[in-house]
């Protein structure tokens, strides 16, 4: 009859160093609730979500509200002025520059030309980004619900940009983008010459699409896969006795 394996002493030196770390900070803990729970009886339970509030309120007063209000208040004002006082009032006037306008579908045609510029980059982007990543992901989402080899890794694969903090993104790209990068390395030593992805019209919106994709779309892949495998195995059962087609089914 095989001996049963011995089963190894506790280290008592772990545990004496998870007491260092757990007792301070049961402390903490405790004098961080202490004042909470004496406060709560005083003003009642119904009040004591108020002061949990209060600090998103007071930043978003201060750095929300207040600067629309500040804003709209130079918008009807003019000077150079930095006090309202020192601005005087020139009602609508900055509203009726700014919407001069032949074609708004044409920015060239307005007098404030950066402004309907700025607008319309931002609806071709929303169009565009919007479109191609919900395609994306709904694409990808779907095969990786499907039974392949590697299932796990792929998904990892396209979740793991969504972990990188936007700086470390913004770096990567405008390294692999820039004159001399590692793109454009790539392109002349083919014979080509360098094209500026960044500053061009014509692959600024291109790359700029294509990052944000890049860096969100594991995200929404995770959403719709959730979805799709949330659907019950008796719905794709009952499509395929019915001679449902593959791709329909998918």
């Amino acid at each position: 009859m095989a001996s049963e394996a011995p089963i190894p002493a506790a280290q008592p030196e772990r545990a004496g160093a998870a007491s260092l770390f757990a007792a301070p900070l049961a402390v903490l803990m405790r004098l961080i609730d202490w004042p909470m729970q004496a406060l709560q009886r005083l003003i009642g339970e119904r009040r004591m979500a108020y002061v949990f509030l209060l600090p998103n309120l007071v930043f978003f007063s201060l750095f929300v509200f207040l600067p629309l209000i500040i804003n709209f208040i130079f918008s009807v004002t003019g000077g150079a002025g930095l006090f309202p006082s020192e601005r005087p009032y020139v009602g609508a006037q900055q509203y009726a520059y700014l919407f001069d306008c032949g074609s708004f579908l044409d920015p060239s045609s307005c007098r404030e030309d950066h402004f309907w510029r700025g607008v319309s980059n931002t609806a071709r982007f929303t169009v565009f980004q919007v479109t191609a990543m919900v395609l994306f992901s709904l694409l990808t989402a779907v095969v990786l619900n499907m039974k392949i080899k590697a299932r796990g890794f792929f998904r990892a694969v396209y979740f793991f940009p969504v972990l990188l903090s936007p700086v470390v993104v913004a770096l990567t790209w405008k390294w692999i983008l820039q004159r001399d990068g590692l793109l454009n390395a790539a392109i002349t030593s083919l014979g080509g010459e360098r094209i500026l992805f960044l500053v061009d019209p014509s692959w600024a919106m291109f790359w700029i699409v294509f990052v944000s994709i890049w860096a969100h779309m594991g995200f929404y892949t995770l959403i719709l896969l959730a979805g799709l495998q949330a659907i019950p195995a008796d719905l794709y059962e009952a499509a395929e006795m019915d001679a449902t087609p593959r791709w329909v089914i998918s």
